[in-house]
């Protein structure tokens, strides 16, 4: 591993031990996927166990629910508590307004929803996610069901996107945890996120997109040597 390589996962792993200071005995919380929330996942399960914590988890893809039982996180589902104290996550991009893209690891529709029903929602990333606008170097995952892909394709270039089908190691499509497929759609830079947001949420056949706007509660910006914390409330003195 290259140095720059272990600084990036030496970041992620300080924003992950960060983030998981806000779990307390008892919470429900959301645990995301992909490469920084794994980190979390880990460190949670050594914080259970030294501490004897007593929590439950909702994972956000197959993935994070594998790791958290190999790490001793006791598993529960939206069913049973709908309502949750805390969700942790990474992401992709993040501009200065705590605005996000996510959804690389092919999980956005379960990450927004469970982000959606927590109570506070925590974003974990190293500090080269940060960008001063959406979309830079970054293209936007859209979940889309099978059958609808020739016409949503057609509609995302209508809004001037360029759209490319997500595909596995093997060639074939990249299928979600819901039986999905993945929509990489490269919009250059995103200037109106909401706006978008909602004209690709109206074309039938779209599950969801990564555009989460307004969500995070806080985010930890992992980098090599250090943790910085913006949350709604820092974000507002700045302004």
């Amino acid at each position: 591993m290259s140095l720059e390589n272990a600084h990036v996962e030496r970041a992620k792993k300080n924003a992950a031990l960060e983030a998981i200071g806000n779990v307390e005995n008892g919470f429900v919380i959301g645990l995301g996927s992909g490469s920084t929330a794994a980190y979390a996942i880990e460190e949670l399960g050594k914080k259970v166990r030294r501490k004897r914590l007593s929590i439950l988890a909702v994972p956000t893809s197959y993935q994070a629910l594998m790791l958290a039982a190999t790490h001793g996180i006791q598993i529960t589902t939206l069913d049973e508590h709908p309502k949750l104290d805390l969700a942790i996550d990474g992401a992709d991009q993040m501009d200065r307004n705590l605005d996000l893209i996510k959804g690389m690891g092919g999980a956005l529709t379960r990450e927004k929803v469970v982000a959606a029903a927590s109570t506070v929602f925590v974003v974990v990333i190293d500090a080269g996610k940060l960008t001063k606008r959406l979309g830079e170097a970054q293209v936007l995952p859209i979940e889309v069901v099978p059958f609808s892909l020739p016409t949503v394709r057609r509609r995302i270039i209508r809004l001037g996107g360029k759209p490319k089908l997500r595909t596995s190691i093997n060639g074939q499509p990249f299928v979600s945890d819901n039986g999905n497929i993945i929509l990489d759609a490269d919009f250059g830079t995103i200037t109106e996120a909401e706006r978008l947001g909602a004209s690709i949420k109206m074309i039938p056949g779209v599950v969801e997109h990564g555009l989460f706007i307004g969500m995070a509660s806080a985010v930890y910006v992992g980098f090599h040597n250090r943790v910085d914390k913006i949350s709604r409330e820092t974000l507002g003195e700045t302004r």
